[in-house]
């Protein structure tokens, strides 16, 4: 069941790409729409889940919320720029791929998820697969040409918007355990029901936390402010619900000691697939036989990887 949980993630970002291209809208308006419907989310779980419990929230849960929401934005916001410019199929495999590597090493590395040798071993073997898979799936036609403008318009408005996302997702991903350490959080509140209660806690000033980053998004970094408030904004919100419901199921798995950070953070990116076949099937981007085989094998490597990381301890006993 756990594995089950760890997947809801996947499968409800790598649908964000998807619905946000069929509600239409600019970057801004797609940012800030997610952001409203994570809001939303975010109240209904403080107000239905976290105060009936009784759950502990102190300062230090807010200011941990709040960083982890902004660093959110930046990840998200900076992915809807790469969508724009390469496509859902091409930059969402991209974008969780590198999520995947930044994130399960920050896990294993700064967190000490893993300890053994033979953890390690298995643990990269598993990224790389994943890597590989996601590398053939976003792989363009061998047949296909460019022009050198169109090779420079997606390395700048493609790849670096894909890099500063990355780094914002991997910030995003790991601040609620990092955090906690550095702010010496009282024991029982972080052991608390296997640390689920923390991590539900954080969800409401997170989602404050993702509003205030998706202002400064579109003030600072996108500038388009014309028809912000529009029904196409409100709309997208509804990718905020989609979104906020696979945070809940991230943060219960990464406090299920039977994963951690490394293995949910891990199974969570596995959305690129969703991604990867939404783009082609839903938004009927156009791909080639040969590109077609690829995509099919990288999906078979990145589910082989996924299942080594998901058992983790298994596979490195083997080893």
């Amino acid at each position: 069941m756990h594995i089950l949980i760890a997947l809801i993630p996947s499968l409800c970002w790598g649908s964000i790409g998807l619905l946000s291209a069929k509600f239409g809208g600019n970057s801004s308006q797609q940012t800030l729409g997610l952001t409203l419907g994570g809001l939303l989310f975010g109240f209904l779980t403080y107000f239905l889940w976290v105060l009936p419990h009784g759950y502990a929230m102190n300062w230090q849960i807010v200011i941990i919320g709040l960083v982890s929401g902004v660093l959110w934005t930046v990840g998200q916001g900076f992915q809807f720029i790469a969508i724009k410019s390469m496509g859902v199929s091409r930059a969402v495999p991209l974008s969780m791929t590198s999520q995947i590597v930044g994130n399960a090493l920050l896990g294993a590395a700064l967190l000490g998820e893993w300890t053994k040798v033979s953890q390690w071993i298995a643990g990269i073997v598993a990224i790389a697969l994943i890597v590989l898979g996601a590398v053939w799936i976003q792989t363009e036609d061998k047949t296909g040409k460019k022009s050198n403008n169109d090779i420079k318009k997606n390395a700048v408005g493609g790849f670096l918007p894909l890099l500063l996302s990355t780094l914002g997702f991997m910030g995003y991903f790991i601040a609620p355990k990092l955090l906690q350490r550095w702010m010496d959080i009282p024991a029982q509140i972080i052991n608390a029901e296997h640390g689920v209660q923390y991590m539900i806690t954080i969800i409401f000033p997170q989602s404050i936390g993702m509003v205030i980053g998706g202002i400064l998004f579109v003030f600072m970094i996108t500038h388009e402010t014309k028809q912000l408030i529009s029904k196409i904004t409100f709309t997208n919100a509804i990718t905020g619900v989609v979104w906020a419901v696979g945070n809940v199921a991230l943060f219960v798995s990464i406090a299920n000691p039977n994963l951690g950070q490394a293995a949910a953070s891990t199974l969570s990116s596995l959305g690129f697939i969703v991604g990867a076949f939404g783009g082609i099937f839903i938004l009927h981007e156009k791909k080639s036989s040969h590109q077609m085989i690829l995509i099919s094998l990288g999906t078979v490597l990145a589910v082989i990887g996924a299942v080594i990381i998901s058992n983790l301890d298994y596979f490195a006993n083997i080893i």
